[in-house]
């Protein structure tokens, strides 16, 4: 997983820088999460059932496989001195299908293999693993950009080799089946199930609406090349900034997890998230830049970890991986969404006014949720009776 996720986010720094480039337009970088966004919202229920039928290690190697397709393909446009965004933005849809498909399996495999009372150590683990990727991906990229955007396909196509080598060797304990048989009622189980439980409720619509309006990192692209003038190896840095953050606290959680007041504990994460944002989008300068996103990854995790929590360990096993890619829209996909929104806005309003508005927002979907679903501050522990 970690050699698949530093592949990505070198290819994913890559592509932004090369169309921010090609266009210097943010709305363009919008688009980007706009075109990962949508066939996430088309697959989300196809996925679920794929994820709870077939073989979820070997959904997630094919999907490695879609990635160095992608990689590649990049690296040709770029070397064809394609000026259209358009053949970028094809490949860009092409792997937000790999990734919507791919997803619900692969977050639904850790709990075949942890108990439930070693899934937060797990999952704190898995979290530190996908944010180091976050810190050694884009510094990488950022590198590698400065000195051939080409060079950085050719990294990501490697690395999604290794990932998928490395996948097909893994052995999973146990593998879950769905019992029913194959319906539109028992495809949209999940969301039924969803509305069923308002701790899981909550804690997707805490996680869509959080993550939807504080989509900075959408616009770092901007602020590197024309508020904080640093360039893309600088870019590399910011990219990387809330991920050390979150490695840290990641770690920390996965040694000693938290057992009490979760549900309060992941509103003040939320709202810590929020000020970080607002922090960011106000700063020039660039050591308080990187420090508040530093926090930003911090309380980022904090919350992911709980949120996920609330989700997994609340989910009964053979209806995972539908439940998963309905959280996967509310809350994955709110990245690639809230990106668009981020990138839209910073081209009606301008960028600095965006990210502030964004974490004000934050602020507000933190208090509006509390009292819409009191049962999930008030929850003491992640795994509900």
């Amino acid at each position: 997983m970690l050699c698949g996720d530093i592949g990505t986010q070198i290819v994913f720094i890559a592509i932004s820088w090369h169309i921010f480039v090609l266009t210097h337009q943010p709305f363009d970088l919008g688009l980007i999460g706009f075109t990962m966004f949508v066939p996430a919202l088309l697959l989300a229920i196809p996925s679920g059932v794929i994820a709870d039928r077939f073989n979820r290690l070997m959904i997630v190697t094919i999907g490695r496989g879609i990635e160095l397709l992608g990689a590649v393909s990049l690296f040709f446009l770029v070397n064809a001195r394609v000026t259209s965004i358009l053949p970028y933005l094809a490949v860009i849809a092409m792997l937000g299908c790999e990734r919507s498909l791919g997803r619900p399996a692969e977050k639904s495999t850790l709990r075949n293999i942890v108990d439930a009372d070693r899934y937060v150590n797990a999952q704190a683990t898995q979290a530190a693993s996908r944010e180091l990727s976050s810190i050694v991906g884009p510094a990488i990229g950022g590198g590698l950009v400065a000195i051939s955007t080409s060079a950085a396909f050719v990294a990501g196509a490697a690395l999604a080799i290794v990932a998928g080598f490395l996948f097909l060797r893994l052995r999973v304990v146990r593998e879950a089946r769905a019992p029913e048989p194959q319906s539109m009622s028992s495809a949209l189980a999940g969301l039924a199930f969803i509305r069923s439980r308002p701790v899981i409720l909550g804690a997707i619509t805490l996680d869509l609406f959080a993550v939807l309006f504080g989509g900075a990192t959408a616009l770092m692209p901007v602020y590197a090349a024309n508020i904080l003038h640093i360039g893309p190896a600088g870019l590399g840095y910011l990219r990387s900034a809330p991920a050390l953050g979150a490695v840290i606290v990641a770690a920390f959680i996965s040694n000693r997890p938290p057992r009490e007041r979760v549900g309060r504990l992941a509103f003040v994460s939320v709202t810590g998230f929020a000020i970080a944002t607002i922090v960011f989008g106000l700063s020039t300068n660039l050591w308080l830049s990187l420090g508040a996103l530093v926090v930003l990854g911090a309380f980022d995790v904090i919350g992911g970890v709980l949120r996920n929590g609330f989700v997994q360990l609340n989910t009964p096993d053979a209806m995972r991986g539908r439940v998963t890619a309905v959280q996967a829209v509310f809350t994955t996909t709110s990245n690639q969404l809230g990106a668009f929104e981020s990138g839209t806005l910073a081209a009606l309003m301008g960028t600095v006014p965006s990210v502030v508005a964004g974490g004000v927002a934050t602020l507000a979907v933190a208090a509006i949720c509390a009292r819409c679903f009191p049962m999930l501050v008030r929850a003491d522990r992640l795994e509900q009776t």
